[in-house]
């Protein structure tokens, strides 16, 4: 019978496991608090919930593969109830690492928040290895006056260690909508040779570190000018549209974005950050 797969580097990628992982929370008021409502876990991803004394329920996800390659698909689902309040985390910060030319990384995240309620995305950062191949996908659909708020901060390699990406595609979407009408939309797509890419003036100048933040509530147009005030000289913020506020910034390495990222997340959420959020 005739091999069909005539590249062996091929064969080796269809022969190896690929790690799959699935999370959907909900979450619902009860009295003054958010309170759990549905857990659906699966395959390599988690949902810690620690406890707190605050009114956010709090989830922590984990990625138990230790990271994303080629062929991995993780899917995150949340939705905020009426009136809750709900903050999403990660335990760590995620590592998108070297995959076959054929195969790209997959990470699929679906949220509604419904009027009254409020949803923190706040993962922590990514940072992608050389060869790494990562799309990723954002999509909230809110109804009312429902608030969001989220961050998503990218490491180019790590400096401290010398790292260089060689050769690197990062696909990242954002899809945001009220009431079915779309609000903000942007994408990032980083494919090529990493190191000239990074380099050129209109991307990062040289920086190794980027963090987009958004912010959509009634209060957008307040929170702008202290958002501004708390960001680095690399940062700048914009009020897209009514209640729309969208910030973007970048740094030398991660550490650098993570001491600039903290107190503008603080300003934007009024509080402190969940723990896992720490230098």
């Amino acid at each position: 019978m005739k091999d069909t797969i005539s590249n062996p580097a091929t064969a080796y990628a269809a022969a190896q496991p690929r790690a799959r992982g699935a999370v959907r929370i909900s979450a619902r008021r009860r009295g003054d608090r958010s309170v759990l409502g549905t857990l659906y876990q699966s395959g390599s991803t988690k949902a810690l919930l620690p406890r707190t004394h605050t009114e956010d329920l709090q989830a922590v996800l984990l990625n138990t593969a230790g990271g994303i390659t080629g062929g991995d698909r993780f899917d995150y689902r949340a939705d905020v109830l009426r009136g809750a309040r709900l903050s999403l985390s990660t335990q760590a910060a995620e590592r998108a690492y070297r995959a076959h030319p054929d195969e790209t990384g997959q990470v699929e995240v679906a949220m509604t928040v419904e009027d009254g309620a409020r949803l923190s995305w706040l993962p922590q950062e990514t940072i992608l290895f050389d060869g790494a191949r990562l799309r990723r996908r954002l999509a909230v659909d809110l109804t009312g006056d429902a608030q969001f708020i989220a961050v998503e901060a990218i490491v180019f390699g790590r400096t401290a260690m010398g790292e260089r990406l060689n050769t690197m595609s990062f696909r990242d979407t954002w899809t945001i909508r009220r009431d079915g009408a779309l609000i903000f939309k942007d994408a990032l797509r980083f494919e090529g040779d990493g190191e000239e890419i990074l380099s050129r003036p209109a991307t990062l100048g040289g920086h190794r570190a980027m963090a987009s933040i958004l912010l959509t509530c009634a209060e957008a147009e307040r929170r702008l000018p202290l958002l501004r005030a708390a960001l680095s000289d690399t940062g700048g913020a914009s009020l897209i549209r009514d209640g729309v506020l969208a910030a973007r910034l970048t740094a030398p390495d991660g550490f650098t974005m993570r001491k600039a990222l903290l107190p503008a997340l603080e300003t934007l959420t009024g509080k402190s950050l969940p723990k896992v959020w720490t230098l």
